[in-house]
């Protein structure tokens, strides 16, 4: 279920989580998310990584927000999503962590199996 993903071209491990789980969820190079990510942060005046602008980058890439329902709202992990969504592309974001789920796979550089879920986007249509 946990899958080690680092794309970070130098190797870092901190600070880059919204383009490692984008750039892994779009199929596409570390560098053109971070890009992509920062002109639309120069677009709408806001850092590439606030929640506001990698929301808006996903929705623009056929993504849909929801959030999970508060029945449990400290026991719902991101393992226990990944085992509810065997099935196409997530992007999970907790207070303050973001990371992709393909298929059941958790991809990140650590594991972050334990973090609280506190909405996700689905890729539409896939």
């Amino acid at each position: 279920m946990y899958v080690f993903f680092n794309n970070n071209p130098q190797g870092l491990r901190i600070g880059d989580c919204v383009v490692r789980a984008l750039s892994a969820a779009l199929n596409q190079p570390w560098e053109r998310t971070y890009v992509d990510l920062c002109i639309e942060g120069f677009m709408f005046s806001d850092m590439p990584n606030s929640n506001a602008i990698w929301g808006s980058y996903l929705k623009s890439k056929g993504f849909k927000r929801y959030v999970v329902p508060n029945t449990c709202p400290d026991c719902y992990t991101i393992g226990h999503f990944a085992e509810d969504h065997k099935t196409g592309t997530y992007i999970v974001a907790t207070g303050n962590h973001v990371v992709c789920i393909k298929y059941g796979n958790v991809m990140d550089n650590w594991n972050s199996l334990n973090e609280v879920v506190a909405y996700y986007f689905v890729k539409e249509n896939e």
